[in-house]
Formats: C-alpha cells, sequence, structure tokens
C-alpha cells in the first residue's frame, strides 16, 4: 500500500533553490531557498512546496493549516454523490425517453445517484399499473450501470445508485 507523501513546509524543504510564489499571488521567480524562508517569515506564513519538479520545486507563502483546511474540505464535496431527478410521465414518448435514460447513465458513471418519479395527474391514476411497468422498463435499462436502492410502488419512485 503506497503511503500518502507529507507536503514539504519551511525546514523541510531541502532544494537549494525554489519557484516562488508569494502570498499576493505574484511569482518571483527562482528564489534562494533561505530568501523564500525569509519572505515567508516577515509575512508571518509557511512556505509549502505545492508542486514538485525536476530543476526546482514551486513553493508557496500561504497559511499552511488553512490551506489543510481547504484541500480537506474540497475532497469531501468531490466525494459526495449527488442526487440527481429525473420526473417521467406514464406516456413518454420513445425518444424522449431514450434521452433520460442516456442521461440518467451518464450522472450514474459519474458516481451519482438518479431517483425516477412518474407523475400521474387526472385520470391517469386510473392506469397506475402502466407508471409501475414504464419503472420496471427503466430499472431494466439501467440493469448494469446502476443497481436499486429503493423502490416505492405506491408513489411511483425508484431510486438506482451507481453499480
Amino acid at each position: 500500500m503506497a503511503k500518502k507523501q507529507k507536503q514539504l513546509i519551511n525546514h523541510k524543504i531541502k532544494s537549494p533553490q525554489v519557484l516562488l510564489i508569494d502570498h499576493e499571488n505574484n511569482n518571483r521567480g527562482l528564489t534562494d531557498t533561505r530568501e523564500a524562508l525569509q519572505v515567508a517569515k516577515d509575512a508571518s506564513l509557511d512556505l509549502v512546496v505545492v508542486s514538485q519538479r525536476k530543476d526546482a520545486p514551486v513553493a508557496k507563502v500561504l497559511d499552511y493549516g488553512k490551506h489543510q483546511y481547504q484541500q480537506k474540505k474540497r475532497q469531501r464535496q468531490s466525494s459526495k454523490p449527488t442526487l440527481k431527478e429525473v420526473k417521467l410521465r406514464p406516456n413518454v414518448g420513445d425518444s424522449d425517453y431514450g434521452l433520460r435514460i442516456k442521461r440518467a447513465l451518464n450522472w450514474l458513471d459519474k458516481g451519482n445517484l438518479v431517483k425516477f418519479q412518474v407523475r400521474l395527474r387526472g385520470r391517469e391514476h386510473q392506469h397506475r399499473d402502466r407508471a409501475r411497468e414504464l419503472l420496471e422498463r427503466v430499472i431494466d435499462d439501467l440493469g448494469e450501470a446502476g443497481k436499486v436502492q429503493s423502490f416505492d410502488k405506491r408513489s411511483l419512485i425508484v431510486q438506482v445508485a451507481p453499480a
């Protein structure tokens, strides 16, 4: 199992020179590491290597604690699956149905949850069996891309998670 590489900060930077980006996002170019540490110290911030390069690492003057917090927040945000919703009518056309299925497959590939809901109005309530058949057709068409998380036959809702 590979270890996660720690970021080099302040005096842990062994490279003699770094490409420096200061706390105001100005590119200062190739700078001596001791001089870069002094710039960070004067600003009461940390010198952090943000990118390792063969010739000289890219180092940025920033608040390391705040930087770590933002990275963790970004990772949590990206790993959270979102719920996408598709609303259908019981007498949906074939091309419209195909488009909705294709869009749902795309969402499932990206790792999102997809919720299908059949809306009934007026006399359509007399033909709830057609709506159930439509939802079962959706489940069959999404069979390999996702697995059914919940199937509520009463409220005509199917929730599909990525497989």
